[in-house]
């Protein structure tokens, strides 16, 4: 890496870098890599694809976000007579396997990749829909048909399925049931019926799903004044709950809730990287660059800027000599003895990390900050 950190400016190059680095890696037909020199990530995801669209969106690149969001809504349409058949067989109280869920990674085209991996998550397709949902307050830009359609379909299979335990965001746990992943969908079917995407009791619906979230959230989630990583499984945390406060909005980031839990975040998790979650081991349990763009995001809407422009300083740090933003550091890794097993396994860490220059983007936007001219 290469250490850039300088005074605070209204410009950055590294944001006009990241607008780069995220336009050059989509595809054609919409599609984000994830990270198109990982192996395992040259594919795209709808959870991470959904927070790049929106950082561009934010940057002013409308028609790449808008080109993402239709070829979500590609996917999803192509595939509704198996939604339909599986919440048809949810409906008859039929078992449905993990392993026939909608899976939470496609080729560029919209294929399955068929590999083996860490399929059924939800997070995915509500976070689809709340960042197409502000995409559109930003644009006045309206939905066209495909993507209603798009969007009803993925709000009746997240209805139907949101008490499913399935895999958390960093695909790991597939017999929990995780906060994260309830904020995520609770996000999306909120903002299919208040955006009026959705409507009669399709809307209904998927109104009533997301007060039964709030209310499992708030009974089964919420250990010491704050949130927890996954339900039933002690007081941990998980970086990835800032998001409900920001940008999900599923509580008030103003609120006694949003405060216990972003301080747990910082106590355990954010020293200035921000680490997933205590024993973490995944290259050893480093810091994340997309967190630190997360929390100094939160910090940022609350008000907390002295903070939130150190997050920003660090990120910047993170770059290699090229621009290029990793997934994680492994300095400071909680377990540096697992580092070696997973570059062995996959290679060094994923750089660049789409979504990594996509909060990059989202932080400097927060702040006001604009890539050099």
């Amino acid at each position: 890496m290469v250490a850039t950190t300088t005074p605070d400016s209204a410009f950055d190059p590294l944001v006009r870098r990241s607008i780069e680095v995220i336009a050059e890696h989509q595809d054609v037909g919409g599609a984000y890599l994830a990270s198109p020199t990982f192996p395992v990530y040259r594919f795209s995801w709808f959870r991470d694809g959904a927070f790049i669209a929106d950082a561009m969106s934010r940057a002013g690149h409308h028609d790449s976000a808008d080109r993402f969001f239709a070829w979500c809504a590609r996917v999803i349409n192509e595939r509704t007579d198996t939604i339909g058949a599986l919440i048809e067989r949810s409906r008859r109280h039929e078992a449905v396997g993990r392993d026939e869920h909608l899976p939470t990674r496609y080729t560029v085209d919209g294929r399955p990749t068929g590999e083996d991996w860490w399929d059924f998550q939800l997070d995915g397709y509500g976070t689809w829909i709340f960042m197409f949902g502000r995409h559109v307050g930003r644009t006045g830009r309206p939905a066209d048909a495909d993507i209603i359609a798009a969007i009803e379909l993925c709000t009746d299979y997240l209805c139907e399925f949101w008490k499913e335990p399935c895999f958390d965001w960093w695909e790991e746990h597939v017999d929990d049931v995780h906060v994260s992943t309830l904020a995520s969908i609770e996000a999306g079917v909120r903002t299919a019926a208040t955006a009026g995407f959705v409507s009669g009791e399709r809307a209904e619906r998927a109104l009533s799903t997301s007060t039964a979230i709030v209310s499992r959230i708030m009974a089964d989630g919420v250990v010491d004044g704050h949130l927890v990583k996954t339900i039933g499984r002690g007081d941990r945390v998980d970086a990835s709950l800032i998001a409900a406060f920001e940008p999900f909005a599923t509580f008030d980031p103003e609120g006694e809730l949003a405060v216990g839990t972003y301080d747990q975040i910082v106590a355990d998790l954010a020293p200035d990287g921000v680490h997933r979650y205590l024993g973490d081991t995944y290259f050893g349990g480093g810091r994340w660059v997309v967190l630190a763009g997360f929390v100094g995001a939160f910090e940022a809407v609350t008000g907390r800027h002295r903070e939130a422009r150190r997050r920003l300083a660090w990120i910047r740090d993170q770059q290699t000599s090229d621009g290029l933003l990793p997934e994680q550091v492994t300095e400071h890794a909680f377990d540096a003895g697992r580092i070696s097993e997973w570059v062995d396994r996959w290679g060094p860490v994923a750089t660049p990390l789409l979504w990594s220059h996509a909060m990059y983007l989202t932080l400097a936007d927060e702040l006001e900050i604009r890539g050099c001219t």
